[in-house]
């Protein structure tokens, strides 16, 4: 194999035409120009240079390796400026786990925003429940996770993940249309307490946001209708099939359901992004986070 240094001697040659200019332009002895030249010869397995005294030229088979090299350089050049972006997070992929509202609010613009700041930056996302973003990120099948605070999660000193607060946003209760209790400005949960509910599977830490926030009032929710996908939650709602609790930036706008704060002190989801502990200085990954960061601090600065 022919050595790319070597290479880079015989391009110089054949620009500047002596051993004598292709050394200087080198910052080499004309001794060790001939020295890399007759290496290079031999790696070649054929002659590259016709030496005529002191002088030299290259032979048809020198010309066409030099016309070789040009490629090869700028290649290597290419390489070299590919790893320095990577090293410094401007080139490179990150999988993040997400559920479905942060995708909209935060992770859509984001990508966005880094296809014009960072174009050979790819962020590809996967949908799924914040109880199963955390699991992914520790089997290693993502590089970051969007999940929330709640009773199940890792606890905040946990050794293997770092975390990065992003917002915290109410629940609201969702009522049918001509609900009794859709005059009211804000509702108390309490009263909600003889209602059926539809409410998240066992196991979205939405579900136990709303389920401990009910007993806190004295109850606990008679569900009769589950789904993960809040359009689906609020249509059942406005089908008049029941009552719910839904996170503020997962109700769309266009439904016919009735939507109000809940009184007082509401529930709250505390959304955070996760890396694996020791990757949190990964340029890349920093990168993202940055923007995740950045862009969650603007979508919910008025929530």
């Amino acid at each position: 194999m022919m050595d790319s240094r070597r290479l880079h001697v015989l391009r110089a040659l054949a620009d500047h035409g002596t051993v004598r200019a292709a050394a200087e332009a080198l910052f080499l002895t004309p001794s060790a120009v001939s020295q890399q030249l007759n290496a290079l010869e031999s790696e070649a397995g054929q002659s590259l240079l016709e030496r005529r005294g002191r002088r030299v030229r290259l032979t048809a088979a020198g010309e066409l390796l030099a016309e070789h090299a040009t490629t090869v350089l700028a290649e290597l050049d290419r390489a070299e400026a590919t790893l320095a972006a990577c090293a410094a997070g401007a080139v490179g992929r990150v999988e993040v786990a997400s559920f479905s509202s942060a995708i909209t609010q935060v992770l859509a613009p984001v990508i966005a925003s880094l296809r014009e700041q960072a174009p050979d930056v790819t962020v590809r996302v996967r949908d799924a429940e914040g109880h199963e973003s955390v699991a992914l990120l520790l089997t290693g099948d993502v590089d970051v996770a969007i999940s929330m605070e709640y009773s199940s999660t890792l606890q905040a000193d946990d050794n293997r993940v770092t975390r990065y607060p992003l917002y915290a946003e109410p629940f609201d209760v969702v009522l049918p249309p001509g609900h009794e209790l859709a005059a009211r400005e804000a509702i108390e949960l309490t009263s909600l307490r003889d209602e059926e509910w539809i409410s998240p599977l066992p196991g979205n830490p939405c579900r136990s946001v709303a389920e401990v926030s009910c007993e806190n009032s004295g109850f606990l929710p008679r569900t009769t209708h589950t789904s993960d996908d809040y359009h689906a939650v609020v249509a059942l709602v406005a089908a008049g099939t029941g009552v719910a609790l839904v996170p503020r930036t997962a109700i769309d706008p266009g439904h016919e359901a009735v939507v109000r704060p809940v009184s007082g002190r509401p529930p709250t989801r505390r959304v955070f992004a996760a890396v694996q502990r020791g990757r949190e200085q990964h340029p890349l990954l920093r990168l993202v986070l940055d923007a995740v960061q950045s862009q969650a601090r603007t979508a919910f600065a008025a929530v």
